[in-house]
């Protein structure tokens, strides 16, 4: 978690995201509270969820078990969100973005009726091969 100002962020990716107050209160009660703290390799660890091994964050798994023993389903929810993600955006798209197939992404959104069926993944900014602008020459 990263103060700036009196904005409080969280860093999962680029660039880091703001967090509102009541959740920026939850996520400061859990790092004062924190498991696994006791150890030499953890001690000032940056991690919100650290792992076993120094400079690692907590296993998937492990994190998921935590998750669901306080009652909070993940396996439903994070099926429900990649659901809404292939609704918004194009299945090659989201599985570049979450790290999935896109076999899968695409078999999501067929199940839930997403429109991004004719989009077509890849490098867009290059032309293709043999491809040559009309109105020239070579045309």
């Amino acid at each position: 978690m990263i103060h700036d100002g009196g904005q409080v962020l969280l860093r999962l990716g680029e660039p880091p995201s703001p967090v509102p107050g009541p959740v920026a209160d939850l996520l400061f009660r859990w790092i004062d509270n924190r498991d696994n703290m006791n150890t030499a390799t953890n001690r000032d660890s940056r991690w919100l969820f650290p792992g076993r091994r120094a400079g690692q964050p907590m296993h998937s798994d492990a994190l998921a078990a935590l998750v669901n023993s306080l009652g909070v389903p993940t396996v439903a929810d994070r099926a429900s969100a990649i659901r809404e993600h292939v609704l918004e955006m194009p299945a090659p798209v989201v599985a570049d973005a979450l790290g999935y197939h896109q076999v899968t992404t695409a078999k999501l959104a067929a199940q839930v009726g997403g429109t991004w069926s004719r989009y077509a993944s890849g490098d867009h900014l290059r032309s293709p091969s043999g491809w040559t602008p009309r109105g020239t020459d070579d045309s």
